[in-house]
């Protein structure tokens, strides 16, 4: 048998890999050779693994964890298919987020900081019927989706009517598990038919705000503005800060999107 079993060098030269990959899918129970010779502890590896190796090496380089790919490996066709697709949508979801860095980037180089206009003024209090997911902040555009569809539906079934446009409340600090709310204001009273759906009262009172005209990817460059006018005024931000999504990707091209930027401010005590 010995004979046929090809060493760790001339297995990890055929496979394009190098012995210190396959000695570490060996520890980590991803690929382990075919013989390990008692005395020297030498691993052999039969040729017939190398399309297993190669596979492996070619998840690697596609960015997959290792346990994902011990499962992959492990799982039927059907379930091999399920979970790659998976890693592709999570690889894609990466690329949408490094496109958007790109673009924010290349804004910068060319204009340096952001220049929005932030104003001060004062919002009256208002009454929104809302709904609430909790998510990573790196979910949030797909909750606030789901968010709308939930909130549209239930005022639908239950027979309410709502004012545009749609508002997003989120707080001052994305954490890892951060609370979001999308709401609509709607006629008095008209909730107690609405199962699903709270209500949240924002007070009004003394605000910053700023209009952000363009893709969501790049919110966070009117954020900067906005932060930066509220601390430089000695202002104390409080939550939460609101999204009013004045024209949204229904209605508007993703270059003309329209979303106004608020958050209640008070005098600092420092």
């Amino acid at each position: 048998m010995r004979d046929e079993l090809l060493t760790i060098g001339r297995f990890a030269r055929l496979c394009r890999l190098s012995v210190k990959q396959l000695r570490h899918y060996d520890e980590t129970g991803l690929l382990a050779p075919a013989h390990v010779d008692v005395g020297s502890g030498y691993r052999y590896y039969a040729p017939e693994q190398a399309r297993e190796a190669l596979t492996i090496a070619l998840l690697r380089d596609m960015d997959l964890p290792l346990a994902v790919i011990a499962e992959a490996l492990a799982a039927g066709p059907e379930s091999r298919a399920r979970i790659l697709r998976a890693e592709r949508e999570r690889l894609a979801e990466r690329i949408s987020r490094d496109q958007a860095r790109l673009t924010m980037l290349e804004r910068l180089a060319e204009g340096g900081l952001p220049g929005c206009a932030v104003t001060m003024g004062r919002e009256p209090a208002r009454e929104l019927a809302v709904v609430r997911a909790v998510c990573a902040p790196a979910d949030i555009g797909k909750r606030v989706e789901e968010c709308v569809g939930r909130l549209l539906h239930a005022l639908g079934t239950a027979g309410i009517a709502w004012e545009p446009p749609l508002w997003g409340l989120y707080p001052l600090d994305l954490e890892e598990r951060t609370e979001i709310a999308v709401g609509v204001r709607t006629p008095r009273g008209g909730l107690a038919r609405a199962p699903g759906i709270e209500v949240e009262v924002l007070p009004g009172g003394p605000v910053a705000e700023t209009l952000h005209v363009g893709p969501y990817a790049q919110l966070p460059l009117a954020y900067n503005a906005l932060f930066a006018a509220v601390h430089e005024r000695g202002l104390r931000p409080r939550a939460p800060v609101r999204e009013v999504y004045l024209a949204g990707p229904g209605d508007v091209p993703q270059d003309e999107l329209r979303t106004r930027l608020i958050i209640k401010v008070e005098e600092s005590t420092a």
